[in-house]
């Protein structure tokens, strides 16, 4: 085993236990930013049209306590947050492949809190999203460290997928293990359905909540004591997903992040919201511990996927063939107006703000700032923050 897959594998399935105990996520934090190379590290979420965030999770090598938060007051004027928004869940981008550096030079959240801070830019990538949300894991790039270069993207791909489960998984369970005896009891009290199985997708154990849709037929079915989705197009997908599981954390890498789980279509030829699965392995770590009396090798939560329409942002990008710098000019017009405004909050000149504003017009059919605000707020939907 070579230094950097015996650092890897350490971290992910660090990153795995994190499901069972949220405390561990600090030294996620740290050894997430040791391993892409960064001097700090946050899981943490933003809307795109209110301008506002908040964090969950950070862990800063050194802090200047003298420089504002950037919840308290560099949210508001973050350059990147409409182009980072349409990136999709994932994927690794940074600022770079958000604006040209140069002009981001000159924006207020560079001059205000990058610099006095002793960063440089972030490497990131998108966890979760809603309809005008999401959530991003990012690491943060000191002075020491340099721009972000092929290898911090390379080993930041490494570890967004295992990321990405644990947040999603975490989220489904919604509690912190504090005993592996309560393992049972817990898993029995939650809403989504798991299921305790071994290699071969045997099911083990079954919480109230997944024999409830084991008897139901519709969304799952057990043939021969394997778990197999009901619809027989993706019957294979889940028992595969559960054999990578048992070969470790590493092995489960991108497959199974999110497997469908379509109902049969003669059963629920209208089914309202999608039903997806979650597999999280067993085999080290705390986590071996809390399914060892069962033998498991994986647990699969099941839940029912909240419908999501696309965000305002992505629909008018998509509606005008807006290109990002008129995004984050309408973004800025639509929360805050006025061009000094914008210009302040965007980091860029006045004219500049006025070029963009005209193409916008020309592109939507308006004419006033008041008409943009208005067509942003036509194309809004309900915010579903992510928890």
């Amino acid at each position: 085993m070579t230094a950097e897959t015996a650092v890897l594998s350490d971290l992910i399935g660090t990153i795995y236990d994190t499901a069972l105990d949220r405390s561990l996520w600090s030294e996620v934090l740290q050894k997430s930013a040791a391993f892409v190379g960064g001097s700090a590290a946050s899981l943490y979420w933003k809307d795109a049209v209110r301008r506002t965030g908040k964090p969950f999770l950070y862990w800063i090598a050194r802090h200047d306590t003298t420089v504002p938060s950037y919840f308290d007051q560099c949210v508001r004027v973050d350059p990147l947050t409409a182009r980072q928004f349409m990136f999709d869940v994932g994927e690794v981008y940074s600022v770079e492949d958000c604006m040209p550096y140069a002009e981001f030079m000159e924006s207020r959240l560079y001059k205000e809190w990058i610099k006095p801070n002793g960063y440089v830019e972030q490497l990131a990538a998108t966890v979760d999203k809603s309809t005008t949300s999401f959530s991003l894991f990012a690491i943060f790039r000191g002075e020491e460290q340099g721009f972000v270069d092929a290898e911090a993207r390379r080993r930041m791909r490494l570890i967004i997928p295992h990321v990405r489960r644990a947040v999603l998984i975490g989220n489904v369970l919604d509690f912190g293990m504090a005993e592996a005896t309560a393992f049972k009891d817990t898993l029995n009290g939650l809403a989504a359905g798991v299921f305790l199985v071994d290699e071969g997708a045997r099911v083990l154990f079954a919480n109230a909540s997944g024999q409830a849709l084991l008897d139901e037929g519709k969304i799952l079915c057990r043939k021969n004591g394997v778990l197999t989705a009901a619809d027989p197009r993706i019957r294979k997908m889940l028992p595969g997903v559960i054999a990578s599981a048992g070969d470790g954390d590493a092995a489960v890498g991108t497959n199974g992040i999110a497997v469908p789980l379509s109902p049969h279509p003669e059963q629920a030829p209208h089914p309202e919201r999608p039903w997806l699965a979650h597999i999280l392995p067993l085999t080290s770590g705390a986590r071996r511990h809390a399914g060892i009396e069962y033998s498991a090798v994986a647990a699969v939560f099941v839940h029912q996927a909240s419908l999501e329409t696309p965000s305002s942002m992505e629909t008018l990008s998509k509606l005008y063939k807006l290109t990002p710098s008129e995004l984050r000019v309408l973004a800025a017009v639509s929360d805050v107006g006025g061009v000094s405004a914008v210009a302040e909050v965007v980091g860029i000149a006045e004219a500049t703000v006025k070029t963009h504003l005209q193409h916008l017009f020309a592109k939507t059919g308006t004419n006033r700032q008041t008409d943009l605000v208005k067509l942003v707020a036509a194309h809004a939907s309900p915010l579903r923050q992510i928890p």
